[in-house]
């Protein structure tokens, strides 16, 4: 008699923006949050993603390229818009308690944390956001290894994020408007997106 594997409970797609790539100096700009099933279907609705801006006090600083590159997320992260860690913190919480059942005492029935190089986003989400860490499974999953994998073992170009036709193509119910690096809800979207296409191609199911 075959044993009965246990599936994860869910995914909890994770990206940041930070105010440098120097990990141990950065500080958190942007987190999004979406939260699917192993079939990377989204446990909870559309308008429950979570987007925030994380404030940042005047005069506090931020790396050169991201000065250059996110100024227009600078901006919104100086204004009123933008919430507390400690307010992103309860509200990441908040959706994982709602649709995961979190708090778990089983590791085993714990939510995994994924994305694309989501160890640079758990690095800083320890550090900042500790409630939201406490929930989760010490595994990662991280599509980047799926990634170099396909390229070094199957031999084929990695899946195109610049892309808005192949984008809504694997992205379970579409909706993508426009291919926008660097902001972290577009991100985790291209992350399953990505995921997907490899599980396809695969015929992993």
């Amino acid at each position: 008699m075959s044993e009965t594997i246990k599936k994860t409970s869910a995914y909890v797609w994770f990206d940041a923006e930070f105010t440098s790539l120097e990990l141990d100096q950065a500080r958190l700009l942007q987190v999004a949050v979406i939260v699917t099933d192993h079939q990377l279907n989204r446990i909870h609705p559309e308008e429950a993603d979570l987007n925030l801006c994380i404030k940042l006090a005047d005069g506090e600083p931020v790396s050169d390229w991201v000065e250059e590159n996110l100024s227009g997320l600078v901006a919104q992260c100086r204004s009123d818009e933008a919430v507390t860690l400690e307010e992103a913190d309860q509200q990441i919480t908040a959706l994982l308690d709602q649709y995961c059942g979190t708090p778990c005492n089983e590791m085993a029935d714990r939510p995994v944390l994924a994305g694309n190089s989501v160890h640079n986003d758990w690095f800083l989400m320890r550090k900042f956001l500790p409630q939201f860490g406490s929930r989760l499974h010490y595994r990662l999953l991280d599509v980047s290894t799926i990634k170099i994998l396909w390229q070094d073992w199957v031999g084929q170009a990695p899946f195109d994020k610049e892309s808005v036709e192949q984008l809504n193509q694997y992205f379970p119910g579409g909706g993508i408007s426009s291919a926008n690096a660097h902001d972290a809800l577009f991100d985790i979207k291209a992350s399953i997106a990505e995921l997907n296409f490899y599980r396809s191609k695969l015929n992993l199911k």
